[in-house]
């Protein structure tokens, strides 16, 4: 089946489709963390977008909307050990087949970011980019990144040496020297190699 034919068949009347994507992922430190989000067929906002694409402010307006006005919406995170013992990618997966798992409305499809997932119980296909391209999977972004970001605020306060509130666990030049000089945290992913410049 093409896209196409994969797109028109999921557009039926009355069907429920659930957006699901992850923040997280090519950190060095601290948990992945998915979403899974059911939108109203007309829901608008002109913001809406890849979280990637949007302004942190914009992300913070975004996140209570979508949660109010969502159908359904969770939200899952899988720490850094499950990272280390089952590797990233199938971390990721578990994350969003957790959220899809924790939402109290049972989609009819779901709509994967990315390509690569372990199959459901309910029909899903992975698009590339589709954060950029499915409302429900944008509003997925937004919450896996605002969620994962306000965990890694509360770490920095425990950690304040790594400035996670502001690198939020990635590879930044001040994150590895930080890691250099006072040494891993707690919450690093020891299956991630560090460089220090």
């Amino acid at each position: 089946m093409n896209e196409e034919e994969v797109l028109k068949s999921f557009y039926i009347e009355n069907q429920l489709e659930a957006g699901c994507d992850e923040a997280g992922r090519g950190c060095l430190v601290g948990p992945v963390v998915a979403a899974a989000v059911i939108l109203p067929a007309d829901f608008k906002h002109e913001w809406l977008n890849d979280s990637k694409q949007l302004t942190e402010k914009r992300r913070a307006v975004l996140r209570p909307i979508i949660e109010k006005e969502a159908i359904s919406w969770s939200v899952s995170f899988v720490d850094h050990h499950k990272v280390d013992e089952i590797n990233i990618l199938n971390a990721s997966i578990l994350a969003m087949h957790q959220a899809v798992n924790q939402l109290d409305v049972k989609p009819d499809f779901l709509l994967i970011d990315g390509n690569r997932f372990h199959a459901h119980t309910i029909p899903h296909a992975c698009f590339v980019k589709g954060d950029a391209r499915f409302k429900s999977i944008a509003a997925a972004s937004i919450l896996a990144k605002t969620h994962r970001d306000e965990y890694m605020d509360l770490m920095h306060q425990e950690h304040p040496v790594y400035e996670w509130n502001k690198n939020k666990g990635y590879a930044t030049k001040k994150h590895r020297e930080a890691i250099g000089k006072f040494g891993v945290s707690p919450f690093q992913r020891t299956t991630f190699a560090v460089k220090i410049d």
